[in-house]
Formats: structure tokens, C-alpha cells, sequence
């Protein structure tokens, strides 16, 4: 078996051997406007909105909103890793970056429009399930730009700024959302919750913000350049290709293909433990509604501190071992959350925001574990490839979530040891894997 290939970042077009700070921040501060769709639209805002006893039984709303992003799922599945292989190819990474993000700042401000009335629970759950897919397609090719904004010494640093700059905007444009609208009686401009009025008004807010932040990249960051020898081909065609290029990732580096694997698991589990942890927030830990808000914001301020400060960690030791002690980290405290689970508030605003510390530094140094791994020029198409294997896993935590609780009789916090699971498994996964400096040394 032969595994051994240097990293893609140095090799990468565009990248330069000094990091450049202005394209940085212009990189990081999408990531900043992302948490528009990923905090307020589909965690702690818009999804609470659609599953609220206007639209229906929460049963039967919590329903609709899984079925709903299963098939947004599955399209993303599907899709995602031909469009990164068509964006590398044809040097319009920057194009498509653009276009999807448009996309999603269209449905999130067409979100203003979904009344709270049942009628309109589709309507609302159809603009989710399109922005979620025009949201992971922007994101395969954003992420394919940190090679752009990068060097081999910087790439942990950069990749780090970046997920801590999307964890401050949702600090900054939650406290906006919460305390200009949801909170008061009478928001800003004389809001105020009637026919669900604060919560449309804030996803315009949120369209404004995502689409103000996404502009800069566009212009600081350069265009790629295309694969130099490779043809254009049609949409079978890409398919095509597709199956030509993992045999080939399969024989030329077949430890990027196994870290794939290893980290839709695990990075599932990171997602649960955002996904559940307002649900258990209310559910087995009695907050209200605002608490889990503040406590949202709380979890931000300590994730984004964390991811930041890994960066230069990552750079220093490498992103395997930061993963892994992430990793360990994660599965210890969300097993006290279960165990000091009769403790209350106080064990879940601790146990949670301890939580928190590992989640950031794992999926940033998740990011550039494979951004040293991948073969130069193809940032775009692998990327995408690790998008759809994350989407291919996504069943993991819900499903072991909803399998605990049942085995512990219904109680919630059982679901707890289900996401401990799941990252337990992905760990033993991640751990053969070898990583770019174990092959070059």
C-alpha cells in the first residue's frame, strides 16, 4: 500500500509563502455572516419558530422538519462533490461561492414572509431545506479557499480564525436578534410577536447580515485557477470522473480517503451535540426558552475563544492529536452530563460549556487535517467529498440519540450516552489514520 504524498497547500494556486492578512479576514469574515443560516435559521430562531404550537403538535412539526432535511440531505449527498470537481475545473470557484451564498441569503429573507400559521409550515420548511443545500454547497467551495488564504505554516492558524469568526457573528447577531426583538414586548422599530413578527423580522436581519459579510472574500481573495489538462464534460460525465477520481484518491492517498470516514462520524457527533443541547437545555434541564438563548450565546463566546486559540496549537503539534484530545474531551464531559445529570442547571451550564471547549478545535483541525491531505488543485472536489460523507452519516446522532432514550424508558438525558457513542466511534476510527506529517516522516 503506498499512502505517502506531500500536502496540497503549498502546491495550492493562489496560496503565497507569506499569509496575506486582509484576505484572511475577508475569508473568515463569511464564515462570521454564515451563522446567520447557522445559528438563527436552522439552531436556536427559525426551527423553534416552525415547530411552536402555531404550526401544529410539536410532534408532528418535529416530524416535518427531520423529513424536511433528510431530503435536503440527500440532495447535498448526491450533488456536492461533483460541484466542487466542476468549480476546480473551470477556475469559477469564487463564482459558485457567490451564487450559492446568494441563494441562502434569498431564503432567509423570504423566511419574513412564513406567517405563524400552519399553512405556512411547508412554506417555511421548504425555504430550510433549500437554503441547507445551497449552504453546504457554498460551503464546499469556501472551504476549498483555505488553501487560497494559506501556507503549510498558517493553514492551522487560518482554518482556526475562520470557525472562531463564525462562532463571534452568532454571539453578535443572536444578542441583536434576542434583545432588538424576540425579548422585549415592543422590539426595535415597535416589533412585536404577533402572527410571529419578531422572529421573521430577525431572519431578515439575518439575510442582511450574511449577505454584508459574504461580499468581502469576493473581492479580496483571488479566482482559482482551473485543472490544467483536464476537459470539460457534461453532467454524467462528471459522474464519471467522480468514480475515476476516488479509485485514484484510493490508490494515491488512501488514508485521505479513510479519514473521510472517520470524520463523517465524528463530526455527526460534534453536530449533535449543538443539535440536542437546546433540547436537553429545556427538555431535562427545565430552561425557558430565553435561557436557552443566553446559554447559546454563552456556548459561542467559549467555542469561538477555544477554536482561535487552537489554531496556532494545531499549526504547532499538528491537527491529528488536537482531534483526538478534542475527542476524548467531548465524550468525558458529555458522560458527567449524564451521570450529574439529577445536579440541575448548574452541571449543564458547566458540563455544556465545557462541551463547547473541545467542539470548535476539533472541527477546525478536522478541516485542515484534510486540507494537508488533499492533492493539489483538487481542494474543491475532495471537499466536497467530505461534505457528502458528513451528510452520509448524518442519520448517527439522531438515530443513536432516539435508541438511548428508549432503552432508558423514555428519560431524556439518556439520549446523552447516544452522542457519546457516536464520537466515541469516530475516534477509533481517526486513530489509524495516518496524517500528512506521520506519511512524509
Amino acid at each position: 500500500m503506498t499512502d505517502a504524498m506531500p500536502a496540497s497547500v503549498p502546491a495550492t494556486p493562489g496560496a503565497t509563502a507569506r499569509t496575506r492578512t486582509w484576505p484572511v479576514v475577508a475569508w473568515g469574515l463569511w464564515d462570521w455572516g454564515s451563522a446567520a443560516f447557522n445559528a438563527v435559521a436552522t439552531t436556536f430562531v427559525f426551527t423553534v419558530y416552525l415547530t411552536s404550537s402555531p404550526f401544529g403538535s410539536k410532534g408532528q412539526t418535529s416530524v416535518a422538519l427531520s423529513n424536511a432535511l433528510l431530503v435536503a440531505g440527500l440532495v447535498v449527498l448526491v450533488i456536492a462533490p461533483i460541484t466542487g470537481q466542476r468549480a476546480d475545473a473551470s477556475a469559477r470557484r469564487k463564482l459558485w461561492l457567490a451564487v450559492n451564498t446568494g441563494v441562502v441569503v434569498v431564503c432567509l429573507a423570504l423566511m419574513f414572509f412564513v406567517r405563524a400559521d400552519a399553512a405556512f409550515l411547508w412554506f417555511g420548511l421548504g425555504l430550510l431545506a433549500v437554503g441547507t443545500v445551497f449552504y453546504e454547497l457554498a460551503a464546499v467551495n469556501y472551504n476549498a479557499m483555505l488553501a487560497q488564504v494559506s501556507t503549510p505554516k498558517s493553514v492551522g492558524r487560518v482554518s482556526g480564525f475562520g470557525w472562531g469568526m463564525g462562532y463571534l457573528g452568532g454571539i453578535v447577531l443572536l444578542l441583536v436578534v434576542y434583545f432588538g426583538f424576540i425579548h422585549p414586548d415592543v422590539g426595535l422599530f415597535g416589533v412585536t410577536s404577533a402572527g410571529g413578527l419578531a422572529v421573521r423580522v430577525s431572519m431578515l436581519i439575518a439575510a442582511l447580515w450574511f449577505c454584508l459579510s459574504a461580499l468581502p472574500v469576493l473581492f479580496a481573495v483571488p479566482e482559482n485557477r482551473g485543472i490544467a489538462g483536464r476537459a470539460k464534460v457534461g453532467l454524467i460525465g462528471s459522474y464519471k470522473l467522480l468514480g475515476q477520481d476516488v479509485a485514484r484518491l484510493w490508490r494515491i492517498s488512501r488514508h485521505t480517503v479513510f479519514f473521510l470516514i472517520a470524520s463523517a462520524v465524528f463530526r455527526d457527533g460534534l453536530t449533535g451535540v449543538f443539535t440536542f443541547g437546546g433540547v436537553l437545555a429545556a427538555g431535562t434541564f427545565g430552561f425557558s426558552a430565553g435561557e436557552v438563548i443566553i446559554f447559546a450565546i454563552a456556548a459561542n463566546v467559549v467555542a469561538g475563544i477555544a477554536t482561535m486559540a487552537s489554531g496556532p496549537l494545531d499549526d504547532r503539534v499538528g491537527p491529528k492529536p488536537l482531534i483526538i484530545v478534542s475527542l476524548a474531551g467531548l465524550i468525558v464531559s458529555g458522560g458527567l452530563v449524564f451521570v450529574l445529570h439529577d445536579g440541575g442547571q448548574t452541571v449543564f451550564w458547566i458540563c455544556g460549556l465545557i462541551l463547547c471547549l473541545f467542539v470548535g478545535p476539533a472541527q477546525s483541525a478536522s478541516r485542515t487535517f484534510l486540507a494537508r491531505l488533499i492533492p493539489a488543485g483538487r481542494e474543491g472536489e475532495v471537499f466536497g467529498l467530505y461534505a457528502t460523507t458528513g451528510r452520509a452519516a448524518t442519520f448517527l446522532a439522531p438515530g443513536a440519540f432516539g435508541l438511548f432514550v428508549t432503552i432508558g424508558g423514555g428519560q431524556q438525558y439518556w439520549g446523552i450516552l447516544g452522542i457519546v457513542l457516536v464520537l466515541a466511534a469516530g475516534l477509533a476510527l481517526l486513530i489509524p489514520v495516518r496524517s500528512a506529517q506521520q506519511q512524509l516522516g
